[in-house]
């Protein structure tokens, strides 16, 4: 999967690069997102697929989808969208998750809510991605039907150094614990940060410490057939 920091190579040679950012940040204001995060969600759940019959009998896999504020309107169909990404790549719902930030929520709350409902009741995972950067994360918490929390990579970059970072981490796992639903620590990089969160109780995180971002066709040979000691979702 692509992450903030991948590159995508331009479709020509003699286009420059464009950070994934960029590219995101493109998309959304020229009206592009919506049908660029559908095709994302299709091919994800069909690579999803492939590697759950390439796999017989092995672990349970998640694919996450991060998913931009505008799929959320109203009028976007995102839920018609995932249901039919289900549908025609066969994967069970509880093996798709879908990643929305807090700022994406909050932007229509009430839109977001009846959508997040209907997505619920489809049987995937819901989680609210680079928790705890918001002003709004416990009403978030409070009031959607989220699954996950992703600690946000700008708490986690100080575990074992800065003693408010490790506070704030301990905060949100705690929380997590309470209310019932699974803390993800994003941007793992270090083995101090994984020992750290470990003994925060933080059972998933993800990050470079495990890989950098590769290849689909290569992923089952780098990273499915480790035993990571923090568990990626």
């Amino acid at each position: 999967m692509l992450s903030r920091g991948d590159v995508l190579v331009a479709p020509r040679p003699n286009l420059e690069l464009e950070p994934w950012g960029r590219l995101l940040e493109l998309a959304e204001t020229r009206g592009l997102i919506v049908d660029l995060g559908e095709w994302v969600l299709r091919e994800a759940c069909r690579q999803a697929a492939l590697w759950e019959k390439a796999r017989p009998g092995g672990p349970s896999l998640h694919m996450a989808v991060n998913v931009s504020a505008l799929q959320l309107a109203p009028r976007a169909g995102f839920v018609d969208s995932v249901a039919e990404a289900l549908r025609d790549s066969g994967i069970e719902a509880a093996s798709l998750a879908l990643e929305i930030t807090e700022s994406a929520l909050m932007g229509n709350a009430e839109a977001a809510l009846e959508i997040l409902t209907q997505l619920k009741a489809l049987g995937v995972i819901l989680a609210i991605d680079d928790f705890g950067t918001g002003y709004s994360s416990l009403v978030c918490l409070k009031r959607f039907p989220v699954d996950v929390l992703k600690v946000d990579r700008s708490f986690v970059s100080g575990l074992g150094q800065d003693l408010e970072d490790s506070a704030i981490v301990s905060s949100v796992i705690g929380l997590a614990r309470a209310v019932g639903v699974v803390a993800v620590a994003e941007g793992v990089e270090t083995t101090e940060q994984l020992a750290a969160l470990q003994e925060l109780g933080c059972g998933f995180g993800q990050g470079y410490l495990w890989s950098r971002p590769v290849p689909a066709d290569e992923l089952d040979r780098t990273i499915l057939k480790r035993s990571p000691r923090l568990a990626p979702l």
